[in-house]
């Protein structure tokens, strides 16, 4: 492997050579950290399935606990997930871009394999305008929060090169997290919406969404994002 890179993303010129060696080196099978609204992500090709273990390698997870997808557009969405309900469509047409994390049934077709995933895929759009444009370079891309399983997310490139420095390609500096606090997962795969672990975003404000649809959702996960290692978590 070659050694870390860490690019800063002060000035215009900097921060394109940021981008640009993120997506490049995600593009290669490789690793990146990179900052999206909540927390410091680690990145990787969501279709290459040795990129995907080496990131879960990198935090020292099993199969059993599958990275979320980020995607750079909500219409990504139907191309990744089906079966994607009335509710699920409001919460995106009100959250995204922004901390919210759907897990829904995900499309059969998709030749990818990001673990023991039940034939579900955790799906969220950051609202990280830097982010969205690697994604734009290079796809969906599996991105779990920059952390060893265990510690806390990193919300700083200097926590997250402490944790993760040996074993990524590229780490992108943009200073501290906007955020600093994991996104919300729900569970949208059938009638009854299930909030799996709350963050950014409580659930009386995806209530307040719902309601006038007659629709609300329940809290299944833990009240408190202690934990950005559950399953299907992710920055």
């Amino acid at each position: 492997m070659t050694p870390m890179e860490r690019y800063g993303t002060d000035g215009d010129e900097d921060r394109e050579s940021a981008i640009e060696a993120a997506a490049l080196a995600l593009q290669r099978g490789g690793l990146a950290v990179i900052p999206t609204d909540t927390v410091y992500g680690i990145a990787a090709d969501a279709f290459d399935p040795a990129a995907v273990r080496a990131l879960l390698a990198a935090k020292g997870r099993g199969r059993e606990m599958p990275p979320p997808v980020l995607v750079s557009a909500a219409t990504t969405l139907d191309a990744l997930a089906v079966r994607v309900p009335g509710y699920a469509r409001a919460l995106v047409e009100e959250f995204w871009p922004g901390p919210l994390t759907l897990v829904c049934h995900q499309q059969t077709s998709l030749q990818w394999d990001l673990g023991e995933t039940r034939g579900t895929v955790a799906v969220r759009m950051p609202d990280h305008a830097l982010a969205r444009e690697v994604l734009e370079r290079t796809g969906p891309l599996a991105v779990s929060s920059a952390n060893r399983t265990g510690m806390p997310a990193a919300t700083d490139a200097d926590q997250a090169e402490d944790m993760l420095g040996e074993v990524v390609d590229v780490i992108v500096d943009d200073g501290e997290s906007p955020g600093g606090e994991a996104s919300t997962i729900v569970d949208v795969t059938g009638g009854q919406g299930r909030v799996l672990r709350l963050g950014a975003l409580s659930l009386e404000q995806l209530n307040e969404v719902l309601e006038p649809l007659g629709a609300t959702l329940v809290l299944e996960g833990p009240d408190e994002p202690e934990d950005p290692d559950d399953e299907h978590s992710g920055a």
